[in-house]
């Protein structure tokens, strides 16, 4: 599918279900969406100055905002292959590159069902200081929740651990504003940068696709730091 038209089949399917019926699709749910690809460079970039151009949602930024490299990563919280990413290689990706200084890392929403959705909502209701913690368990823990027959209950499960209550739970679902903000940023990503997988990274522009390892990484971020 074309970008501009997966944009508009995002948003039509995102406006399909509102946010307080959430709760009542995720009930029904027997399985979510998984996509993703092998390890595949692309050769495509974007204008880094469009990429940092602010979005629907504020960018939540870990390393240091000053680093020379930026690496922005679209991933779906129902994608199986962003969850081995993040299990696998972003760890040895933030020890290497990230907590050293070298690179600042940005997560951005790019939810390919309304259960993604939903698991993004609840991270930004975390707050911005426990966000990308919590997209990490739930990636963890991806299997007991976002395939399971009745994911709300371990979905709540896992975001009471940071502090939700039930209230603060259903609060968060029925958010309007956020849920068109999470589907927009999707939408967004995929009219204007060409998105149509997930793990979809950018590294100072350049275009990356699929599950990486951190041999992937090192080859392109390694010659950028001579």
């Amino acid at each position: 599918m074309k970008p501009n038209r997966l944009a508009a089949a995002m948003t039509r399917r995102f406006r399909r279900v509102a946010p307080a019926g959430l709760i009542a699709l995720a009930l029904a749910t027997t399985a979510a969406l998984a996509q993703g690809a092998n390890a595949t460079p692309d050769a495509a970039a974007a204008p880094i100055d469009q990429l940092m151009e602010p979005g629907p949602l504020p960018d939540i930024v870990e390393g240091s905002p000053s680093a020379a490299i930026t690496i922005i990563e679209y991933a779906s919280m129902t994608c199986s292959h962003c969850a081995a990413f993040h299990e696998e290689t972003w760890p040895s990706l933030k020890a290497k590159y990230v907590d050293t200084g070298k690179a600042k890392f940005i997560l951005r929403e790019f939810p390919l069902d309304p259960l993604a959705a939903a698991g993004f909502m609840l991270a930004r209701c975390a707050g911005p200081d426990k966000r990308d913690a919590l997209i990490d368990q739930l990636f963890t823990q991806q299997k007991t929740w976002a395939f399971a027959e009745k994911p709300i209950e371990p979905l709540f499960a896992l975001v009471k651990q940071a502090g939700f209550s039930q209230a603060d739970f259903e609060t968060c679902l029925k958010n309007q504003q956020l849920y068109d903000q999470v589907s927009q940023t999707g939408a967004r990503a995929a009219e204007r940068f060409g998105i149509d997988s997930t793990p979809t990274f950018f590294v100072n522009g350049r275009k990356l696709d699929g599950e990486l390892a951190i041999s992937d990484f090192d080859k392109v971020l390694e010659p950028l730091l001579k």
